[in-house]
């Protein structure tokens, strides 16, 4: 590879990771909204109502397609990489907005200590809960990606992509809801709706991504001329 391609590769790399970084952090600062997503009606199970998840949860699986990108394209180590940078950036985000809470409004703020509290005030506990599922579900996600490609020689994308988001989606939903009810954030009666709510989301969104890999990852081989399970070596 000459390095004109490879400062191209560095930049592409880059860039997702900064999509990356985004999607991770906007779901953890808007995550206290939740909406009814009802593609099939009204639903309930387990005595809770079937679809009712966190609005966090639109940017979240970004973050799992981009990872996958990076693991095709990159290799096991590039997405790591990516996965530590995206702890940092959510708990130096979390360090500003405990300063800002703390901060008092003058009495021309727009914004009151009150208000602001009420949105942020549960940042804390949640991202914190939210980043141990996080940490766990995406290193699990890359590990089984990897899996799945030496298993399948670099053939069959959709498998890698659908079994690894699978099982690491079900981890982390698991894990979040888990820990915002033992914290009280949440009450426990909502735990298995919100469990089946969000993996059920989730999973929907991975069929949705697979085709959008498959056009990415055609795109980047093909501009780089790399063959079916071949990675780009990052010397830059």
């Amino acid at each position: 590879m000459t390095l004109k391609d490879q400062k191209l590769a560095y930049r592409i790399y880059l860039y997702l990771g900064a999509l990356f970084i985004t999607s991770l952090v906007v779901s953890n600062l808007i995550f206290q909204k939740f909406f009814y997503w009802k593609p099939f009606g009204d639903v309930t199970v387990f005595g809770a109502t079937l679809f009712e998840v966190s609005v966090g949860i639109l940017p979240y699986p970004i973050t799992f397609l981009i990872t996958d990108l990076i693991s095709e394209i990159y290799g096991k180590k590039k997405a790591n990489q990516i996965v530590t940078a995206g702890i940092f950036a959510s708990f130096f985000s979390l360090t500003i907005v405990v300063l800002a809470d703390v901060a008092p409004a003058i009495p021309k703020s727009p914004i009151d200590d009150a208000t602001f509290t009420q949105v942020f005030a549960l940042s804390p506990v949640a991202v914190l809960a939210s980043m141990i599922a996080y940490l766990f579900a995406q290193y699990v996600d890359i590990a089984l990606y990897h899996f799945w490609k030496r298993v399948t020689k670099g053939k069959l994308l959709w498998l890698r992509n659908n079994f690894s988001t699978f099982l690491s989606q079900f981890a982390d939903t698991f894990t979040v809801v888990g820990l915002l009810c033992i914290f009280k954030v949440l009450p426990w009666d909502l735990f298995f709706g919100l469990l089946v709510s969000g993996f059920l989301f989730k999973v929907f969104i991975a069929f949705i991504d697979t085709p959008f890999l498959y056009f990415f990852v055609y795109l980047l081989r093909k501009r780089f001329g790399l063959a079916i399970g071949e990675e780009i070596k990052l010397e830059v």
